[in-house]
């Protein structure tokens, strides 16, 4: 027994997510029960009912999704929201022109007549949380397969979505959390009529680009601004002149107190996705798969993209939001490489691992209910190794990565169609590629993805066995000689695909004949026949990962049932809270807590696109012309960083002090601790954010934008 005691211990000691505060992404109708009693006790000020209320407002009715990805906050009554320029950037990049570049050169709505309609761009509300655990359990059977539990789980969540919004203009959906074994719904409003009033040029709103990406200290003004329209009822409505902007129910106010070490600081948002619960073998792969594979290939892929873009002013306006999105992650990748090895996080799961056995074997009951986890998931992981290195490189080199193989492969369905000989279907497929290539091609330059296809059958010939091969690849052999180049450059010079004239011409009459012997469409339905075969294979793998996943955090958290524990991260809202800290990333270095414009002047370099400075900021700093925004000392701050723990998705979440005010918008986390979605380091896992006086600073004095401030409830 005393063995056991003492296991039991060091398990809650190495696995306990609670033993600092500023770790975890917690539920909100929790947060009365987990969090407040902490909250309160480090300095906040407020109660749980004004972060999260269904039936009054709240704090949660502020925060929004932005787009498909990120987070935003209501900041004004009339419905202004903040986000990050990295954000809105594709918002920002459809609006752009060589004309009109607003990338380079920053937009500003000095009207609202003059902000700018954005077609496909939402934001959505959280209306409220539900635990529905208890309905979707009561329909899952213990003789059911996973993946008939799961499916099982989404009848039922469907159901459930369908009951709880009938009759209204809402949206729902279930989702699962802690492995399959919770279930919340989640009641959702969105506005469709968004439009783009402000952004920074990218010298500001990208400042330090792919050098200080992940990065502290930092010097980046990343924010943007856009407004949500309603209609006259003030409910969600398609674009139309005669919409008004939103009457929120609520709005965060923004604080020009500014933040000093120590502050309580919070941020709502919606995290996307994080590990926490992840195993030893799972690290494993991630790092000698899945991130080696995305840094090798990503690399090569960008510095062709870099180069056209540097070259010609119209591919960096076509191709900015592109780069950017893919070097963001594979710079990530390769920080979370590095932290994971730095940090010997296998090391410290498989003592994990150790330590949760002894417990599960400690009683038969344990045993029989979780014993078989750890072998499903380890059996899943060792059996799928060659198809996913070959699944990976299927998707980045092709899928992802040569935009013509894209664009050709989405013709499947229509082949289906001329084949099944029904119009309808045939009708449905043609809008459909009709629609899809309108906004490819916009930002489409064929000798760029020349280069880069180049590349990638290069590589992929390289880098993966020849029995994944597409048959493409034999006639690459056959008929070219193993010249990818040669093979490349035919297919683009053949193709429809590559020309939006061409191909519009071809859906005016389709036939499979025509269809089936362009060389693109070969080559991509070459590709996702073998892509589909492989996630065919993958299927039994996934099948024993999940249920060896579901019934380790199933056991995780019986083990742990007197602690306070959080599910991971899957675009939910959540709130974490910590404080305003510095820290030492290595051996004699220590990092302060806050950034000011004296760092940006420093990092200046005119002849470096990453790192030049408007000369109205150049300005306004000689000048000290920082207005109510500056520091006591006199300086401009830029950015500060917390304890706070986030992810990928809450970039534009707010950072709000105690009592309720906003700070700051998160926008990055820091590279010394890139390991932080699988493991949360306390000593060195920092949030970075734009300080809100440098946005109100970039608004106000160098925009001259003083309508939207106007507009603000500043607290000085």
């Amino acid at each position: 027994m005393k063995r056991i005691i003492i296991l039991f211990l060091s398990l809650v000691l190495a696995l306990n997510f609670t033993a600092k505060a500023d770790e975890g992404m917690w539920l909100l109708p929790l947060i009365q029960k987990l969090n407040i009693q902490k909250m309160q006790e480090m300095g906040f000020q407020l109660s749980a009912e004004d972060i999260y209320s269904v039936n009054n407002s709240s704090m949660k009715d502020a925060i929004v999704i932005f787009g498909g990805g990120c987070t935003g906050e209501v900041i004004s009554e009339q419905g202004l929201v903040l986000t990050n320029h990295h954000c809105g950037y594709g918002s920002i990049q459809k609006h752009s022109t060589p004309q009109h570049d607003y990338l380079k050169d920053g937009f500003w709505a000095m009207t609202i007549e003059e902000e700018i309609p954005t077609p496909g761009l939402s934001v959505t509300f959280l209306v409220r949380m539900e635990d529905v655990t208890e309905k979707i359990i009561s329909v899952l059977k213990a003789e059911m397969t996973e993946g008939e539990r799961q499916e099982a789980a989404f009848v039922e969540g469907e159901k459930l979505s369908k009951e709880a919004t009938e009759g209204t203009h809402y949206k729902a959906r279930v989702q699962s959390f802690f492995g399959d074994n919770n279930y919340y719904m989640m009641v959702y409003e969105t506005f469709t009529d968004v439009r783009m009033v402000g952004a920074p040029p990218s010298s500001i709103g990208k400042y330090g680009a792919d050098t200080d990406n992940w990065m502290w200290p930092r010097h980046t003004g990343d924010f943007s601004i856009f407004r949500i329209y309603a209609d006259k009822d003030n409910k969600p409505a398609l674009y139309s002149t005669e919409n008004v902007p939103y009457k929120p129910k609520h709005h965060l106010s923004i604080s020009l107190k500014g933040v000093q070490k120590d502050d309580f600081a919070m941020i709502l948002g919606y995290p996307g996705s994080t590990e926490r619960y992840m195993t030893s073998w799972e690290i494993d792969e991630t790092i000698k798969i899945s991130n080696t594979n995305r840094i090798y290939i990503r690399g090569i892929r960008q510095e062709i993209m870099l180069k056209d873009m540097l070259a010609d002013a119209a591919v960096k306006i076509k191709y900015s939001s592109k780069y950017a999105g893919s070097s963001n992650y594979w710079k990530n990748s390769i920080g979370m490489n590095k932290a994971l090895k730095r940090l010997k996080i296998y090391d410290k799961k498989k003592v994990e691992e150790a330590t949760y056995t002894e417990w599960v074997n400690a009683t038969p009951e344990r045993k029989e209910k979780y014993g078989e986890a750890f072998n499903l998931i380890s059996n899943s992981i060792n059996s799928r190794g060659e198809y996913m290195h070959a699944t990976q490189y299927i998707s980045e080199t092709f899928l992802r990565g040569t935009e013509l193989i894209s664009i050709a492969s989405s013709a499947s369905k229509l082949e289906d169609a001329l084949n099944s000989g029904k119009p309808e279907d045939l009708e449905k497929a043609v809008k459909a590629i009709k629609t899809r290539a309108k906004s490819f091609y916009k930002d489409y330059n064929t000798p760029t993805d020349q280069k880069v296809a180049r590349a990638m059958f290069k590589i992929f010939a390289q880098n993966v066995d020849k029995k994944y091969q597409p048959d493409i690849f034999k006639t690459i052999e056959v008929k070219y000689k193993n010249d990818y180049s040669k093979f490349v450059d035919d297919m683009f010079a053949r193709s429809m695909f590559t020309d939006s004239v061409k191909l519009v011409k071809f859906l005016e009459n389709p036939t499979v004949k025509v269809l089936s012997k362009d060389p693109a469409y070969i080559a991509a339905k070459s590709i996702t026949t073998v892509y589909k075969d492989l996630q065919n294979k993958l299927e039994p793998s996934y099948n024993d990962f999940d249920k060896g996943h579901r019934l380790y955090v199933a056991g995780f958290k019986e083990m742990n049932n007197n602690k306070a524990l959080y599910p991971d991260a899957n675009f939910t809202m959540r709130m974490t809270y910590g404080k305003i800290a510095d820290y030492y990333p290595m051996d004699a270095v220590h990092y302060d807590y806050i950034t000011t414009l004296d760092g940006v002047m420093e990092k200046e370099d005119p002849d470096n696109w990453e790192f030049v400075v408007e000369d109205k900021l150049k300005e306004l700093y000689a000048k000290k012309d920082f207005g109510r925004y500056a520091l006591a000392n006199g300086k401009m701050p830029v950015a500060f960083i917390s304890t706070n723990d986030i992810t990928g998705g809450n970039s534009g979440s707010p950072v709000i002090n105690n009592k309720g005010e906003l700070i700051g918008t998160a926008f990055d986390g820091n590279w010394e601790a890139m390991s932080g979605d699988i493991v949360f380091e306390p000593e060195l896992q920092r949030t970075i954010s734009v300080d809100v006086r440098y946005t109100l600073f970039i608004i106000d004095k160098f925009a001259g934008c003083t309508r939207l401030i106007d507009e603000m409830t500043i607290v000085e």
